[in-house]
């Protein structure tokens, strides 16, 4: 089996991709005449727009057959164009459900390659766990059979956003981010599945430079935007609006509490509840720093002391090396990192401890702004004077919480359809976006019943504030 690697000098990441047979493949088109054209990869869509059409799902026009390119026989450019927008990765498409006009994220899983994968989000998907407010487990809406190749299912997932796309502007706004991703992993760990796969940004982004491994490159932390972005943005261009006539401008998360949600089971596996300790030979995630597999990677491990580690290792690349006034994290990092896995806490422990690490934090500190390690004396005395004039004072006079907790829901749609546009919000100050795009995976009003479910057998191994 050939490993085909595609990038883009554009973006921070690539795209990785292990073929299957039915699939056609093709090295980036370089002839200046089929620039904005098609990939053959994308063709892969073109090729089931119709099919797809009648299942109740309406591709960009990018993707429909006899598409002509807006910027044929114009001055425009490319990339000016919202149908130039080429797939960044082309396992993951977005589409619109046309019953209610929601934007959905439909990603292809090779069973063949990743046979466990349905089964996973099935399962966090269905009663009872569906129900648990602690489960931040991505939905699987659907799951549709693909018509030509019978190893490759398409599953039907609520679009999300990067979870750091806007950047976080207070401690607060950190702190909850910490718990929800806490609380989710432990969630998993309760049912006995390790996600294997929570991997930093900023080390992703390093790594991938420089290895390949079988996974999908994409961040496993995604963000439901809809109560920042009620209007929601461009799926490629994420910095965009929907019709890409203008950019983004989001609320706050303090003004407008959003749910971070744990993605992509490609590598997650479930185990017995009799198996205290199960070992397994590793399976490379994005992340290549994990001790035990830099000491002997194919020596059987524990994963969810692996997973203990890549959660860690996130907070502590993307949170406490960026950012001053998160110290108070770094006991509990640094236990979450040692390089003995079985000295490592579980998630139960980190959360009792993160629990009462952050229970001592007042509101000052939950609403003093993210002070990053780059920045200057004048640069943080300006963005101080600006932070507390525009954000801290307009949120204690409207009562925000300084820790921006959404209401109890499994819900990726806490806030309606038709907020009125972040310009009309004082409350809620509009923010650049300012990390590049990324794939989705979306929003919904509620999680449907899944339909296409052949049994898989189990494996072996925004309205009112809330207030804290």
């Amino acid at each position: 089996m050939q490993l085909s690697v595609f990038s883009n000098p554009s973006e921070s990441s690539f795209t990785l991709f292990l073929p299957h047979p039915g699939l056609a493949m093709s090295q980036p088109r370089t002839d200046p005449a089929k620039r904005g054209l098609l990939s053959e990869r994308e063709i892969y869509w073109r090729e089931r727009h119709d099919w797809l059409k009648e299942r109740g799902f309406e591709l960009r026009p990018r993707f429909r057959p006899g598409w002509t390119p807006s910027w044929k026989g114009t001055n425009r450019t490319i990339i000016s164009c919202e149908d130039g927008m080429r797939l960044m990765h082309t396992q993951v498409i977005d589409a619109v459900r046309t019953k209610d006009g929601e934007m959905v994220a439909i990603k292809q899983i090779d069973k063949s390659d990743h046979p466990h994968e349905v089964e996973i989000g099935r399962y966090f998907t269905e009663p009872p766990l569906s129900d648990d407010s602690h489960n931040h487990c991505i939905p699987y809406l659907e799951v549709l059979q693909d018509p030509h190749v019978p190893d490759i299912k398409l599953v039907v997932m609520p679009l999300l956003r990067e979870y750091n796309d806007p950047p976080f502007a207070t401690v607060g706004e950190a702190v909850e981010f910490f718990h929800q991703v806490f609380e989710g992993l432990q969630f998993m760990h309760e049912h006995h599945v390790a996600h294997r796969y929570v991997v930093a940004a900023t080390v992703r982004r390093l790594a991938l430079r420089r290895t390949r491994t079988r996974d999908i490159m994409t961040l496993n932390i995604m963000m439901d935007s809809k109560p920042i972005l009620p209007d929601m943005f461009h799926p490629t261009a994420t910095q965009k609006t929907r019709d890409f006539r203008s950019y983004v401008q989001p609320y706050t998360r303090t003004a407008r509490p959003v749910r971070y949600y744990l993605t992509d089971f490609g590598l997650s596996r479930r185990y017995s509840p009799n198996d205290a300790n199960p070992l397994e030979v590793p399976i490379f995630g994005g992340d290549k720093s994990v001790p035990e597999f830099q000491k002997d990677p194919y020596s059987p491990a524990n994963p969810f002391r692996t997973d203990v580690y890549y959660m860690g290792n996130l907070v502590r690349e993307d949170f406490l090396q960026v950012y001053k006034n998160l110290m108070f994290m770094e006991p509990l990092v640094a236990l979450m990192v040692q390089d003995a896995p079985e000295a490592r806490p579980t998630m139960d422990a980190v959360v009792s401890e993160f629990k009462s690490i952050t229970s001592k934090l007042g509101s000052f500190c939950l609403r003093s702004r993210l002070v990053e390690r780059r920045d200057g004396a004048f640069t943080n005395f300006v963005k101080t004077v600006h932070h507390t004039a525009f954000r801290t004072i307009p949120h204690i006079l409207t009562r925000r919480p300084a820790r921006p907790t959404p209401k109890s829901s499994t819900s990726l749609a806490a806030a309606p359809a038709n907020l009125p546009h972040p310009a009309r919000d004082v409350q809620g100050e509009p923010i650049p976006s300012t990390v590049a795009a990324s794939p989705a995976v979306a929003v919904s009003l509620r999680t449907p019943p899944i339909v296409e479910a052949p049994s898989y057998p189990p494996n072996d191994a925004s309205p009112d504030p809330p207030t804290e």
